[in-house]
């Protein structure tokens, strides 16, 4: 059968499994990356993708639509430019494999409430019965964070193969060849509408179905449908599925972008003497369930706890209550023949270690104040079990299980690099004094984008440390991939169990902060500090000339959480100082030392949610241009804790005051007077051991851009033109 320009179609029938296999699998905080863990769940992702089907349980329209709102608003922290979502029209019996009516498609530009506003308003509008029950139904949602076209309904998912609805889907990453698909498409007739990349799959999954069926008997299985359009996208998503050919039906696959299945099972909660590893879980004849599919766990936890991490070239198709899942394979066999024939796949599932109460705001109006307010227990949580303290010998020391058998092999590094981006990179670059000092190994500092660019030397003898909260971020994994190649040991340090650093690192430490849900990232930042503080100490614990330095740091790190508690107190003050600044349009930071780090990730907040321009800019730099700026107007921060660049630092803080800077002085504890002799504007923090300083330090500063951002009216948790995870590059 002839396929796109000469392409060949093989319709061949396709293996199916009966049900996943069950497994009280439980995910535990760790410091053992991929290797140690059969599943992986990935936390992060551009856009929000959310599905809904209910087997042989009751549930009225109103029902479905608020599922599905729901987990649209779970997600929105992802996207939040434009939403849509798509049931169907009437129930259809779930044995029926007769095209249905057409399926409904809502989609509206804005935010979730937009969407949900515009749905009621159409529904009322028509005679559509909200009341009507469905033993059987499949729907599914999307919230947008725009890569392809601007934000509008015609650009927003689900994305339509035309007027009669025969194929939608909803997706999240880019398809790279899209352009090439589009134009193959429009030869054979095919209108677009959008201008996204989405828009190409649905068209080809109808080209296909039509190829497939040309002679009027409907043979083509909807997983084949689907298989054969994985063959021709290149890219990376995660897709979902659903036809009005193939009622009650959804098909979901992923090739780099993260995607799970979460299932509630009815029938367990009236077997309470029965344990779940006993289960015949998602069997084909199975009992009544609902099923969900999730780019994010998040929205699945207050369905269910039991969850299936689809694999990347993972295909699973949801039908008559079972789940077959095939393994998606594009290559040649040794024959030179496509290989037709994907493989079943059995899988285990997994419990999700997380509550309702994380995702949730609690006493707080947004995510970035709880985060914030948070960090004193996510330090906790990222200590727990890595410092040693006591013994016979009183001896201080850490453990790092994900490091522990690469310790050698680190020592021995001709240097360190650090690659991320953003945030990411500010963490480690406060970190690359102390590992430098306890190591003696020159440690270098790359922005993933920009190692890329360069094609920069990485040589089979280098180590490599990725920071990423998300361990999906897009440019930090090319980097990834490229040291891979150049034989470099990688190391990952991460926020997400599971996530691609974690999968395709050698090694490395989760940095175990928690959910981080707020775009601007706070916790996981001073945890990322705190981890790479531990793996200086890790890697330098042989050297017996910095052992009282070592074990002086930490003592410092389990008094950390107590000294944040003590910043945390400058809440108020911080909003009093982000009153004072909020008409100003731009702000800059002065940081020197260890305290770089904290000016660039200081003015980072500020930039990211209060849409002020902010620049962090090294001390040692100041007459080499930046002082032509400072006038009496101009608010300028700088850091000036105690730390051996102290004095320079006063020394700046004069040379300001002489041109009659707007300053305001983040120092330690009783230097008021020392720093500035009470002519400027003084935040007083605690002191704490200096290459700890910057995780105390930065607490002010988060404070201000939060305090700065309500009062100048914008949605901290949701920034102009920003998303939580950048899967693009």
């Amino acid at each position: 059968m002839v396929f796109l320009d000469g392409i060949r179609l093989n319709r061949q029938n396709v293996i199916t499994i009966s049900g996943i296999t069950s497994a009280a699998f439980q995910f535990h905080h760790s410091d053992l990356f991929s290797v140690h863990f059969d599943q992986h769940l990935n936390f992060t992702e551009m856009c929000g993708i959310f599905a809904y089907l209910n087997y042989d349980v009751s549930r009225e329209r109103r029902y479905i639509l608020e599922v599905l709102f729901n987990g649209l608003r779970r997600l929105e922290y992802r996207g939040y430019d434009s939403a849509g979502i798509s049931i169907d029209s009437s129930s259809v019996a779930g044995a029926v494999r007769s095209p249905s009516d057409p399926p409904l498609v809502f989609r509206q530009e804005g935010n979730i409430e937009s969407l949900v506003k515009s749905v009621y308003q159409e529904v009322s509008a028509t005679d559509l019965n909200l009341e009507e029950s469905f033993s059987v139904h499949a729907g599914i949602a999307h919230t947008r964070w725009a890569t392809h076209g601007e934000p509008a309904p015609r650009n927003s998912h689900p994305q339509s193969s035309g007027a009669e609805n025969d194929f939608l889907v909803v997706h999240n990453g880019v398809i790279t060849n899209y352009e090439v698909l589009k134009q193959s498409l429009l030869r054979h007739g095919y209108t677009f509408e959008s201008e996204t990349d989405t828009e190409v799959i649905p068209k080809l999954a109808k080209f296909v179905f039509d190829k497939a069926n040309e002679g009027g008997d409907q043979t083509v299985t909807f997983s084949e449908v689907v298989l054969e359009v994985m063959r021709h996208l290149e890219g990376a998503y995660a897709l979902i599925f659903k036809s009005r050919h193939y009622p009650n039906e959804l098909i979901a696959c992923k090739r780099g972008s993260p995607l799970l299945l979460g299932v509630k099972e009815f029938a367990e909660e009236q077997n309470n003497g029965t344990s779940y590893n006993e289960m015949n879980f998602i069997s084909k004849n199975g009992h009544p369930k609902e099923l969900f599919l999730s780019s994010d766990p998040h929205a699945l936890v207050e369905h269910t706890k039991k969850v299936l991490v689809i694999e990347d070239s993972e295909v699973v198709d949801i039908k008559d209550g079972g789940v077959t899942i095939l393994k998606f394979d594009n290559g040649k066999r040794k024959d030179g023949k496509s290989l037709s024939r994907p493989a079943s796949v059995q899988r285990a599932l997994s419990i999700l270690e997380m509550e309702v109460e994380q995702i949730s705001k609690g006493k707080y109006k947004y995510y970035m104040q709880k985060e914030i307010h948070e960090q004193p227990e996510s330090l906790t949580t990222t200590m727990r079990g890595r410092l040693i303290r006591g013994g016979s010998s009183k001896r201080k020391s850490v453990l790092l299980g994900g490091l522990k058998d690469h310790l050698k092999t680190i020592r021995r590094s001709r240097r360190i690099v650090f690659i991320g981006c953003g945030t990411s990179y500010n963490a480690a670059l406060a970190a690359r004094p102390i590992l430098e000092e306890l190591c003696g190994i020159p440690v270098m500092m790359e922005i993933a984008s920009d190692l890329l660019d360069r094609q920069a030397p990485v040589y089979r003898d280098d180590t490599t440390i990725f920071v990423s909260q998300s361990g999906e971020t897009a440019d930090t994994l090319n980097a990834l991939e490229y040291a891979l190649e150049n034989g470099a040991l990688c190391v990952g340090i991460t926020n997400t169990v599971g996530s691609s650093v974690a999968r395709n690192t050698h090694c490395g430490v989760h940095i175990n902060a928690g959910s981080e849900i707020g775009v601007a990232s706070t916790k996981a930042y001073t945890s990322q500090i705190v981890v790479m503080a531990m793996v200086a100490l890790a890697i330098g614990a042989d050297t017996i000339s910095t052992k009282q330095r070592r074990e002086g740091i930490i003592e410092s790190l389990l008094n950390l959480p107590g000294k944040i508690r003590e910043v945390l107190k400058l809440d108020e003050e911080m909003k009093e100082l982000a009153r004072s600044l909020i008409s100003e349009q731009s702000l800059l930071m002065f940081g020197r030392g260890y305290n770089y780090a904290t000016a660039l990730e200081g003015a980072l907040k500020v930039k990211e949610v209060a849409l002020m321009h902010s620049e962090g800019i090294l001390a040692g730099e100041m007459k080499h241009g930046p002082l032509a700026l400072v006038d009496e107007t101009l608010p300028i921060v700088v850091i000036a804790t105690r730390d051996q660049c102290f004095s320079k630092q006063q020394s700046v803080i004069q040379q300001l005051k002489a041109r009659k800077g707007r300053l305001i002085v983040m120092c330690t504890e009783g230097d008021a007077a020392a720093v500035c002799g009470g002519s400027c504007r003084v935040i007083e923090v605690p002191q704490v051991v200096d290459c700890l300083q910057p995780v105390v330090n930065i607490v002010p500063l988060q404070l201000l851009a939060y305090h700065l951002t309500v009062l100048r009216g914008y949605n901290v948790d949701q920034p102009r033109n920003l998303a939580k995870s950048v899967t693009t590059e």
